[in-house]
């Protein structure tokens, strides 16, 4: 796949993203690239801006500049199109966006020259049934999560793996994460660190009224599907923490592998063991 159409996606307000934008313009401009530019990026160069989903739909290549929520939002505008991610940390943890500001231009010539490993990071098709009628359908790639939003409520929620009965929690919520969000979300509720090819899905209940109820590790070709009971509370599917819907008593979140992985582009100078001694600051009193 040639990579000479270059879309910037940039984290609104950022000014140290100026820099870094101008310098990948002027990268894609002696390789004789093109370059499509979001409004914030082309607030830099003075240029013509474009909507993200104009970006998605022209970029053979994507260059994030923010921190994780970013590139989430990214790969949400980006949807089934196998468009790899070049993801640049403006923000604090960044396990997403791997790539240190001083490194854009060395990284991105070799992602141009196609010398950059991809990582092909499992997504999620999410969605929601009630009484036989689908309510609507979610790309995830870090977790979806069902969540009671009341106070000193907890919810039960049933869950089958292709079609046989697991258990039913009675928890907070319950998080259906991905490798990829296994640093997320997952990790805060005592889920596992999973490494991005692992291959897997991961349940882990939120705060469960059982100590017997812990994660649960599935393989990734699995197809779940979780049974609502409300409880008198007010339940909510979230996913990737920037989209969803409301549930209620009897709805259905059904739960399988997308055909449509998202392709990140590596760190050229650290590997993934490397970013998360970086990020989790292992070994440090």
């Amino acid at each position: 796949m040639s990579l000479d159409r270059v879309g910037i996606f940039s984290k609104p307000g950022r000014k140290e993203a100026g820099g870094a934008v101008q310098q990948i313009a002027a990268c894609v401009a002696s390789l004789g690239g093109e370059l499509f530019c979001d409004a914030s990026s082309a607030a830099f160069l003075g240029t013509r801006s474009l909507s993200w989903s104009e970006i998605a739909e022209q970029a053979d290549l994507a260059v994030v500049l923010g921190g994780d929520g970013t590139l989430l939002s990214v790969a949400r505008a980006i949807g089934p199109r196998p468009i790899p991610i070049l993801g640049v940390n403006l923000g604090t943890l960044g396990f997403l966006t791997e790539v240190r500001i001083e490194e854009v231009v060395p990284a991105l010539e070799l992602a141009l020259a196609g010398k950059l490993e991809t990582s092909e990071r499992l997504r999620l098709d999410v969605g929601v049934v009630r009484d036989g009628t689908s309510l609507g359908r979610f790309l995830a790639l870090n977790e979806a999560v069902i969540a009671n939003t009341a106070l000193s409520r907890m919810i039960d929620l049933t869950a089958t793996a292709d079609g046989d009965a697991v258990t039913t929690f009675h928890a907070d919520g319950l998080i259906i994460a991905t490798p990829t969000g296994s640093t997320a979300y997952s990790l805060s509720a005592g889920g596992p660190l999973l490494l991005p090819g692992s291959g897997v899905v991961v349940l882990t209940p939120i705060c469960p009224h059982s100590l017997t109820q812990r994660p649960f590790v599935f393989p990734q070709s699995v197809h779940l599907e979780i049974r609502v009971e409300a409880r008198g509370g007010h339940v909510s599917l979230t996913v990737d923490g920037q989209e969803g819907i409301d549930l209620t008593d009897g709805d259905l979140v059904q739960v399988q592998p997308s055909a449509h992985p998202l392709r990140i582009l590596a760190s050229p100078t650290r590997n993934h063991f490397e970013i998360l001694r970086e990020k989790l600051r292992w070994g440090e009193r």
